[in-house]
């Protein structure tokens, strides 16, 4: 689960708060005028910035949050882990039912809030893909998940990972579910629950609501 916090362009923070990753941490060090992964292709970082490059952002405000998290994968040799103490590139994924009419939300457990699957990359994911296929396997607990063409949207918010706060800079993917599997809840969730998208709790988000209506419209088209 990678959203606990407050978060960016108007769902948490202001919009003019878009580009301050790292403002309450240490210095940043010096941006590489290299292009990020050269000489490394087969590297999560690598793979990361070529998705983020290829991305076409359907709002000025996510195309302005990809602009981010590409200069922060320049300034950061270790942007794609949790380490990072300005912030780091998380996943998140919204679990779909196999007809596209719900969506699994887990209860966090530190913002109390119904949210999709997600959370921070480790050193065996290989694409940010499969960091997004691998979050929404293990805290929904369904075999068979289907990852949905991505990303899907963007999204930045505040965190704790490293006092006072830190930041997740989220790539958002969706995912469908076979039919007629039950779901596990994990360690990680007080709750695990479907609800039709249109209906999605109150005690959620926007960003929440906004991934599961573009995951529902990647699956009718397809």
């Amino acid at each position: 689960m990678s959203r606990p916090g407050e978060r960016a362009g108007g769902l948490g923070e202001p919009a003019g708060a878009v580009g301050a990753v790292g403002a309450a941490g240490p210095a940043a060090p010096a941006v590489s005028t290299a292009p990020v992964g050269a000489g490394d292709p087969g590297s999560l970082r690598a793979d990361a910035a070529a998705v983020l490059r290829g991305w076409t952002a359907p709002t000025a405000e996510e195309e302005l949050l990809r602009e981010e998290f590409l200069e922060h994968l320049r300034a950061h040799e270790d942007a794609m882990w949790r380490e990072c103490v300005p912030g780091h590139l998380t996943a998140t994924t919204a679990v779909l039912s196999h007809d596209g009419l719900r969506v699994l939300l887990t209860l966090h457990p530190k913002a109390g809030m119904w949210l999709p699957m997600g959370g921070h990359c480790e050193r065996g994911d290989a694409t940010l893909a499969a960091v997004a296929l691998r979050e929404a396997t293990e805290e929904s607990g369904i075999p068979g998940l289907r990852l949905l063409p991505g990303p899907l949207a963007l999204d930045r918010h505040r965190v704790w990972c490293h006092p006072p706060h830190s930041h997740h800079l989220d790539v958002e993917y969706g995912a469908v579910a076979p039919a007629d599997v039950e779901a596990v809840i994990s360690e990680e969730s007080l709750d695990l629950r479907w609800f039709p998208i249109e209906e999605i709790p109150e005690l959620s988000d926007e960003a929440t609501r906004r991934l599961a209506r573009r995951a529902r419209e990647v699956l009718r088209a397809g």
